[in-house]
C-alpha cells in the first residue's frame, strides 16, 4: 500500500513538471491565454500560481506581487512572508482567494490548475501561462513577464548568466535517476536534460526515446543502467530513502560511478522542476562542483 502511494506521488510530481515544463508550441516559451505580451505599466497587482513565476515577478518588481502559491521553497523565505497564499501544497489554487486580491494579472504554468485559470478568464481576469523546459525558455519567460509588468529584465538575465560561469572542462558520462519505481531519467527534451546540456554534460539518455507517458523522461531498467555504466550518477531526492534504495540493488556496485564514489544527491527543485531562481542557482553550483571532481 505504501509503495503504491509513493509511486502515485512520484507520478504526480513528474506529471506536474511535464505540465509546467512541456513546450506546446515549438517556438514559444509562453502560452498566451488572455494577455498580449505588450508593456503594461498599469499592472500593479499580480498573483503567481507557480513558485518560479512568483520568484521572477518578485525579482522584477516586488511591489506588484500580491499573491503566491504555497510552495515549500518560500516557507522560510522572509521575502514572501507577508504575501497572501492562494494555495498550499498540491491543493489547487483557491479561486475565491485569487479574486479577492483583485489582480490585474494572474501568471501560472501551462497544464497546471487549468480549471482555475479557465474560471479566471471567464471572470475577465487576465491570465498568462508560461512554459519553462529549457534555459532559453527561462530567459524568454523572464523577458515576457518583464514586458507585461513594465520592468527591466536585464539585471535578472545577467544574474542567470553567472550561474553558468566557470563550467568544468570535463564531460563525464552521466545519468540522472529521478525515481525508483519506475526508474525515470530525463532526455534532452526536459528542463533537467537541457540544464545538463548547458554544462556540456554527456547525458547518456539525451537522445533516448521510450514509451514513458512523462514528457521529456524515459523509463530505465536496471539492465539498461548497467549497460550504460555512467561515470557519474545524479540521484534526485524525490522520496525518502531513494539513494539508499539504489545502493541496495545488486547492480549498483558494478557501476563505475558507485565504484569511484561519484554518486551525488540532488533536490527535486532546481534539477527536475526549476522551482525558483535560488533553486536553479544552487543546482548549478552543485553541478559545477560534482563535475569538477576527479577520480
Amino acid at each position: 500500500m505504501y509503495q503504491r502511494l509513493i509511486m502515485s506521488f512520484i507520478a504526480l510530481l513528474i506529471v506536474f513538471v511535464a505540465g509546467c515544463n512541456s513546450t506546446q508550441l515549438s517556438s514559444s516559451t509562453a502560452v498566451d491565454s488572455s494577455v498580449a505580451v505588450t508593456p503594461q505599466q498599469s499592472i500593479t497587482r499580480v498573483v503567481a500560481l507557480s513558485s518560479l513565476t512568483a520568484d521572477i515577478i518578485y525579482q522584477l518588481d516586488s511591489t506588484k506581487l500580491v499573491g503566491i502559491s504555497g510552495s515549500r521553497l518560500f516557507k522560510n523565505d522572509s521575502r514572501f512572508q507577508d504575501i497572501s497564499r492562494v494555495s498550499e501544497g498540491r491543493i489547487p489554487p483557491n479561486l475565491e482567494k485569487i479574486v479577492a486580491l483583485k489582480p490585474d494579472l494572474v501568471v501560472g504554468a501551462a497544464g497546471f490548475a487549468e480549471q482555475t485559470t479557465q474560471k479566471l478568464k471567464e471572470l475577465g481576469i487576465p491570465v498568462f501561462l508560461t512554459t519553462v523546459d529549457s534555459w532559453e525558455s527561462l530567459n524568454e519567460t523572464t523577458k515576457s513577464l518583464a514586458q507585461l509588468i513594465g520592468a527591466d529584465p536585464q539585471p535578472l538575465l545577467n544574474r542567470y548568466q553567472t550561474f553558468l560561469a566557470n563550467k568544468p572542462n570535463q564531460s563525464p558520462s552521466t545519468l540522472v535517476l529521478v525515481s525508483r519505481q519506475p526508474i525515470l531519467t530525463p532526455n534532452k527534451s526536459s528542463w533537467a536534460g537541457d540544464l545538463l546540456n548547458q554544462f556540456q554534460v554527456n547525458n547518456l539518455a539525451a537522445q533516448m526515446q521510450g514509451k514513458s507517458s512523462f514528457g521529456g523522461y524515459i523509463t530505465l531498467s536496471p539492465e539498461k543502467i548497467l549497460e550504460a555504466n555512467p561515470d557519474v550518477l545524479l540521484v534526485v531526492d524525490t522520496e525518502p530513502g531513494v539513494a539508499d534504495f539504489f545502493k541496495s540493488q545488486s547492480f549498483w556496485k558494478q557501476l563505475n560511478a558507485a565504484k569511484n564514489n561519484r554518486v551525488y544527491t540532488f533536490d527535486y527543485y532546481g534539477l527536475v522542476n526549476p522551482g525558483s531562481i535560488d533553486a536553479i542557482e544552487k543546482t548549478c553550483d552543485q553541478l559545477r562542483q560534482a563535475l569538477a571532481e576527479t577520480v
